[in-house]
Order: structure tokens, then C-alpha cells, then sequence
């Protein structure tokens, strides 16, 4: 039998797929505050193991600091990491509370798909310098995710992947769905096709790869609009904007769908 065990804190659509992902090749058991998504008697049996990693999937909140702290001294592992999306020196605040180095590595995927989006995208990951064996935990757990046939990269500290995560992955994603609301505003106004409108940049994208065009859908989820809380950027919040002025605009836009008519595709309301 194994001599040490994982634990995945949060058992929601980010930390159910990394539990399933992480229990391929060693000891691992899900804790959540709901205990009817948890493995019981998984739990009770392993529970008295040692903590090796404890992977911290809970959503953010002003209370994320003091839970991350909570889930210490309740498993005491060797290493904390975070893949939950946080504000910018969440992860820099947290190391300076505890005596056990604090990784963070940011999640990318699809809720869906997201065991398939984890092996298919590189796992990014930071640790500060002054973090307590830090070699060691950032050697051991890149080991890990080899384990489970994830690519990984370091970078050269936390705050920058925390800003990677909000500024370029999710927020950006919002912006360019912004505009293809506001063309499709557009193309409506004056009674046009909006993939037709849109064709006309097909192959410079192709050519120059600086033209995509996005699905002209209602912003909804987890991720987006919400994460546009964790960092103190006013301009962000006009993509929060355009996505209500959308819904006041465009009949139906919250339940708009692709629709393919004969090879054709084509954006109608339903």
C-alpha cells in the first residue's frame, strides 16, 4: 500500500476532474464541504496517510485565504497547490502564512471536457523563491503531473500566472465574444447575414491568423464575467456591459444557438 496520499479540496467542475485525473497513479481522496460528493469510505480509509500534495479546488472568495489555511492545518501536507482562479498575490499572501511551499498552477479546459483539456494543455505552474524547499516541491510536483501524462511549465513566479489566467485566458475570451455581439448588432441594424458579413475575413485569419471570429452567443458560466472581479481593472467591466446592452438588443440572446442548415452555418434565435 501507498505511504502517502493526495487530497483534492473542492470536488466541483474544476476538482472532480483532477481527482479522477490524479488517482490513476497514486492515493488520492476528494474532501468538500457537501459530503454527498464525497468517496466516504475512500476517505476513511486513507485518511490517517500521510499528506503529500493538497490540491486546493475551491471557488474564490474574500474567505479563500482563511480556507486555504483551514485545509492545512486539516491535512498538514508538504505542499499546497492551487488551481483554482484567484486574485493577483493570492498566492504570494497564502506562503507567507504557512510553513510549507504554496504552488499555483492555473487550470485551462473546457467544464465538459475538462480531464481531456488537462492532458492536452500544458499545466502552468509557479512558486515564489523565498518559499520554503522550493526546488524540491516545484521538481516533485512537475514528477506528478508527468505521472499523469500532463505537460508541464514553470514560470518565474505566481503573480504572473494568476494575471495569465484572468487577463489573458478568460477575460480576453470575453472581449472577443464582446465583438462579435456588437457585430451582430451591427449586422442585424441593417439586416445582413452575419456569416456572410464575417466571410469577408476568412481568409485574411487564414493568412494572418489576427481575425477570428467568435460565436456571437450571451456570456454565461463560471468563469468569465465573474473572474472579472478578481482584479482591479475598471475597463474590464465593459465587457460586462456590452453583454447586457446584448440581451436588450438581440431577441433571445441568452438562449441563442449554432444552427447548421445544409453544410451551412447559420446563428438563429430561438
Amino acid at each position: 500500500m501507498k505511504n502517502h496520499k493526495n487530497v483534492v479540496a473542492g470536488l466541483g467542475e474544476i476538482g472532480k476532474p483532477i481527482l479522477t485525473l490524479l488517482q490513476k497513479s497514486q492515493v488520492v481522496i476528494g474532501y468538500d464541504i457537501n459530503p454527498k460528493l464525497m468517496n466516504k469510505q475512500k476517505f476513511e480509509k486513507y485518511s490517517a496517510l500521510p499528506t503529500s500534495f493538497l490540491h486546493v479546488c475551491i471557488p474564490f472568495s474574500k474567505n479563500f485565504k482563511s480556507n486555504v489555511i483551514s485545509l492545512y492545518h486539516k491535512f498538514l501536507p508538504k505542499t499546497i497547490v492551487i488551481h483554482s482562479t484567484v486574485s493577483p498575490k493570492t498566492t504570494s499572501l497564502i506562503q507567507t502564512k504557512l510553513p510549507i511551499p504554496v504552488i499555483y498552477s492555473a487550470t485551462r479546459g473546457v467544464h465538459k471536457r475538462m480531464i481531456h483539456d488537462l492532458k492536452k494543455y500544458t499545466k502552468y505552474y509557479a512558486i515564489e523563491k523565498s518559499a520554503p524547499n522550493q526546488k524540491n516541491a516545484s521538481i516533485e510536483y512537475a514528477k506528478l503531473l508527468k505521472k499523469c501524462n500532463v505537460k508541464s511549465k514553470k514560470m518565474s513566479n505566481p503573480i504572473t500566472l494568476e494575471l495569465a489566467k484572468i487577463v489573458v485566458d478568460t477575460t480576453y475570451y470575453g472581449w472577443l465574444i464582446n465583438y462579435a455581439q456588437l457585430s451582430n448588432m451591427i449586422a442585424k441594424k441593417h439586416g445582413v447575414d452575419y456569416d456572410e458579413m464575417w466571410e469577408f475575413s476568412d481568409e485574411i485569419h487564414k493568412f494572418l491568423g489576427n481575425r477570428p471570429k467568435m460565436f456571437p452567443g450571451f456570456i454565461g458560466g463560471h468563469c468569465v464575467i465573474p473572474n472579472l472581479s478578481l482584479i482591479d481593472e475598471e475597463s474590464f467591466w465593459q465587457i460586462d456591459k456590452i453583454n447586457n446592452l446584448y440581451t436588450k438588443k438581440v431577441k433571445n440572446a441568452k438562449s441563442i444557438a449554432k444552427k447548421y442548415v445544409k453544410g451551412k452555418r447559420s446563428y438563429d434565435s430561438k
